[in-house]
């Protein structure tokens, strides 16, 4: 069979209606409530407008910003300063730090809060012991206040930064600061002028991850009582019980994140061309001098104590503490836990996987559009997504039990989409599809045109490629695909709050509910759960470090 042949086999196969249908209703996911939020918007109810730009968008608006700016600057600090250390300098430990200072992203926001609030609020232990051995601690600043919500969100997100920043420190090459030094620029000179400038596209790329997280975040700053746009959507949902605040709420969000997502696109394909992979190859470290090496070994330790082991030692101390709470409740955390996420990965995997493959085979400027639609929604708040999935779902529910009492009169069965595992199923697929596709379109592209063009002259097409041939040589990408969904669906906090039916807590939602009463060393039990979850995808991070380092 020859080539030609094919190649018009396998465009008859995969060139029809049906997988441009399919792709739009991937789409449909993250794109229906940037409409419905979009259309509140535009047309918002005056009285609820009027109450929303007197009483609550000015503070939120503020908060929103301090926090934004305070976060970005901190956490851009730390992550690009401890990236330069680990990857052009020398000192010691620089090998462990170099892995080790991601583990921090296995530890949810909202666990990183309630622990530092737990331990550092008045009634914690560290001002109780100092209380007691200097009489008093007012001295201490106090941790529910905006430095402490800028502080404890910095050490929890500054990795993202941290990892781009090296990234482009190891591609750009340390013979760029040798160059530079030869040429009579110092150490410092050098740095300033060649190194950070050559990087920034990749430091702005993670600041505006950072900035996006922190826009996203709702555990956090409910902790700290800290009023932003997700709790104000929260409370506009459940507490005033008032869609078109929550809505018109929502669509302010939508424009920070706007500006933080193009941020990241623009700092993306700068730093295409900021990199130089050869020039990494035989070059030598900088070498610090006594004092620098070992407080550039302090300072490392410092974050990593602060972001990872202390917290983690704290919650392993208040799980011991009160082993006593597990009781088969518990057990249904667990398990309510385990069939969302389970539930989520395969439904996730799935449509990652056909997502893949029509854009393989239709590689065109609209179906190419359509992946960037469907996968957009990674970007976008999960309150925004919970609130904007749940509106049309209501109004579906409701139009649908129209038609079927006219049809079926008072023996109609009583429908209700909203508040149940597919409302759930539907918001998670929107927001963490991307998160699935990345690996499966990875993996794809290592499947070569030779391949299907060899399976195909032995009559292997369809549906048979994909299973004899495909999936083998995808089996890792989907395994990583898989994993790194459930390790997100159970850290996932709003979106289940939101959506979740009345009674299916998970181990996230006891989270909250122990937060929400100040019961820091109750939460504990359930946070362990989801730190030892999140500890998969960081160490596939950090032993990719460690090859590197």
């Amino acid at each position: 069979m020859s080539a030609e042949i094919v190649q018009a086999e396998t465009r008859r196969a995969w060139r029809d209606p049906l997988s441009m249908v399919l792709a739009v209703v991937l789409c449909l996911p993250a794109l229906v409530p940037l409409l419905v939020i979009a259309h509140a918007t535009l047309s918002p109810e005056a009285e609820v407008w009027a109450h929303l730009s007197r009483y609550v968008l000015p503070e939120v608006t503020i908060n929103t910003i301090k926090l934004l700016i305070g976060v970005a600057l901190l956490s851009g600090v730390v992550g690009t300063a401890l990236a330069w250390l680990t990857s052009i300098c020398e000192f010691p430990g620089r090998r462990f730090f170099d892995w080790a200072l991601l583990l921090p992203l296995a530890i949810p926001t909202y666990v990183l809060a309630f622990v530092a609030v737990g331990f550092l609020d008045f009634a914690g232990p560290l001002q109780s012991w100092l209380r007691e051995v200097t009489g008093s601690s007012a001295w201490v600043p106090k941790i529910r206040s905006t430095g402490g919500v800028i502080f404890v969100l910095s050490l929890a997100l500054y990795p993202y930064v941290y990892l781009l920043a090296r990234t482009a420190f190891l591609t750009q090459g340390r013979r760029a600061l040798e160059a530079a030094q030869m040429l009579g620029l110092g150490r410092a000179a050098a740095t300033w002028k060649v190194a950070l400038p050559m990087a920034r596209p990749w430091i702005a790329a993670g600041i505006a991850l950072v900035c996006m997280e922190t826009l996203a975040d709702f555990g956090a700053v409910s902790v700290f009582n800290y009023n932003t746009f997700t709790t104000a959507i929260y409370r506009a949902w459940f507490g005033m019980f008032s869609v078109s605040a929550a809505l018109e709420l929502a669509g302010v969000l939508l424009l920070f994140v706007i500006a933080a997502f193009a941020l990241e696109r623009s700092s993306r394909a700068g730093a295409r061309f900021a990199s130089s992979r050869d020039m990494t190859r035989q070059a030598t470290r900088l070498n610090l001098g006594p004092v620098a090496r070992w407080s550039a070994f302090v300072g490392a330790a410092l974050v990593l104590a602060l972001s990872f082991v202390l917290p983690l030692l704290q919650l392993l101390i208040w799980s011991v503490e009160n082993v006593g709470d597990i009781d088969s409740r518990y057990w249904g955390f667990i398990a309510r836990s385990l069939v969302l996420a389970g539930s989520a990965a395969v439904v996730i995997v799935l449509a990652s996987l056909a997502l893949a493959y029509i854009e393989r085979r239709r590689s065109t400027r609209s179906m190419r559009m359509l992946v960037r639609l469907a996968t957009l929604g990674y970007a976008i708040p999960g309150t925004v997504l919970a609130v904007g999935i749940a509106v049309p779902l209501v109004l579906l529910n409701n139009q649908l039990q129209t038609w079927l009492r006219a049809w079926m009169g008072e023996s109609a069965p009583v429908l209700l989409l909203q508040g149940t595992l597919l409302a759930v199923l539907i918001a998670y697929l929107a927001r963490f599809l991307t998160v699935g596709f990345n690996p499966v379109e990875s993996g794809l592209q290592r499947v070569t045109r030779s391949i299907d063009e060899a399976a195909a002259s032995l009559g292997v097409v369809g549906t048979d490629l994909i299973r004899k041939v495909h999936v083998p040589l995808l089996r890792t990408s989907l395994a990583t695909a898989a994993t790194l969904v459930f390790v997100d669906v159970m850290k996932e906090m709003p979106i289940t709050l939101i959506t979740r039916p009345p009674g299916w807590d998970t181990l996230a939602v006891r989270v909250w509910e122990m937060t929400s009463e100040g019961e820091w060393e109750r939460a504990a039990l359930p946070a362990v759960a989801i730190v030892l979850v999140g500890l998969i995808p960081a160490a596939m991070l950090t032993r990719r470090g460690a090859h590197v380092a």
